[in-house]
């Protein structure tokens, strides 16, 4: 039963707020009867010379859409300098991450090549080479220059035994 009333009175209000709504948008108009009275009322009589009190919706800007255009021209292009910077430091930590990687890498075949005595390369036949001493030094020197070219942190030092 409560709930049938709660009903009703959300439907009524409804009602009243659509009806007030569409009277908000009404035209009203002023004039003065015969007797000199001054009248309000929606639709004047035409013999009356009536003057319209509200004006209505006010015609629109005509600078607005261009000036929305412009807006959003703004927000698209600050989007598009957002999306750029965001790929552009992508592509910074990737590279860094790469460079991270090679500089590793080559630091761990240097320590290879000083600590190692049995390093070995395959050759075209797919047999083992070792390294002669002049090669390992050669080795250890291509991939000190590599880790200066990439600006690596230096490979440690030699152990002296």
């Amino acid at each position: 039963m409560k709930l049938r009333k709660s009903l009703w009175f959300t439907a009524l209000c409804t009602v009243a707020i659509v009806l007030a709504a569409a009277s908000a948008q009404a035209v009203l108009y002023k004039w003065t009867d015969e007797n000199g009275r001054v009248v309000y009322g929606d639709q004047p009589p035409a013999s009356a010379k009536a003057e319209r009190v509200n004006p209505g919706i006010a015609p629109a800007d005509p600078n607005a859409v261009r000036s929305m255009a412009a807006k959003d021209a703004e927000i698209k292009k600050r989007q598009q300098d957002r999306a750029d910077a965001e790929a552009k430091s992508d592509k910074e930590q990737a590279d860094a991450k790469k460079k991270g990687d090679m500089c590793a890498q080559a630091r761990g075949r240097i320590r290879t090549l000083r600590e190692d005595v049995n390093v070995y390369r395959y050759n075209e036949k797919g047999e083992k080479v070792f390294f002669e001493p002049a090669e390992r030094q050669k080795a250890i020197a291509d991939n000190e220059k590599m880790m200066r070219d990439l600006n690596c942190a230096p490979a440690p030092a030699a152990p002296t035994s």
